[in-house]
């Protein structure tokens, strides 16, 4: 259908990132995704991770655009996306075998950051694992020029965005019984971190 909402980035991430996510999430079990946007992401890793419940979901204005992605889909494994803002204070009842979340730390404020780690630990399953999408800086510094410039134009439209560094966010991960496992190296100066959950 021509009017789903289509993002390039996720066609250009969603193979190097599917090759991590078939790694740590090798166990049955249902994911849940936080910021789902177009839903591309969904369907890609439903119809490739045939093992897992896959569980969209998103601020409320973006689920209509995602729900057509699904619908076309048609996956058995591809649950109905939930309505989620991660400061709200009920998330989701049930707990996850696996969290997944892509290019949304860099958007959302800090204390919008800080509020879906305290509310995470409520849903995750002992023993589960957090995958991070997205640009970080180390030490205070930007990988590469394009990531510099990528984070003045987010700085530039809202003020509250921008790349964050490896160790606030590992640090305040910790905080809420999330190790650091694995920091990989992804396309375009990206990384994917993993965190277990160890409380």
């Amino acid at each position: 259908m021509s009017d789903k909402p289509f993002s390039q980035a996720c066609e250009n991430n969603k193979r190097p990132i599917l090759a991590v996510l078939a790694q740590v999430f090798d166990r049955p079990g249902v994911v849940l995704e936080i910021g789902s946007g177009t839903g591309q992401h969904g369907v890609f890793f439903a119809e490739r991770l045939t093992h897992l419940y896959w569980q969209p979901s998103d601020r409320a204005e973006n689920i209509p655009g995602m729900s057509l992605w699904f619908a076309d889909a048609g996956l058995p494994n591809l649950l109905p996306p939930l309505v989620l803002d991660v400061t709200q204070d009920h998330w989701p009842a049930g707990q996850y075998q696996g969290v997944f979340t892509a290019n949304t730390l860099h958007i959302m404020a800090w204390s919008e950051v800080e509020a879906m780690f305290a509310r995470l630990v409520g849903v995750l399953a002992q023993g589960a694992s957090l995958c991070i999408y997205g640009p970080f800086n180390y030490e205070g510094r930007f990988t590469s020029p394009s990531n510099r410039a990528f984070d003045a134009m987010l700085r530039d439209q809202v003020p509250h965005m921008g790349i964050r560094d490896i160790t606030d966010v590992t640090e305040l991960a910790e905080r809420h019984g999330l190790g650091l496992q694995a920091d990989h190296a992804m396309p375009a100066n990206n990384r994917l971190l993993v965190f277990k959950h160890h409380l």
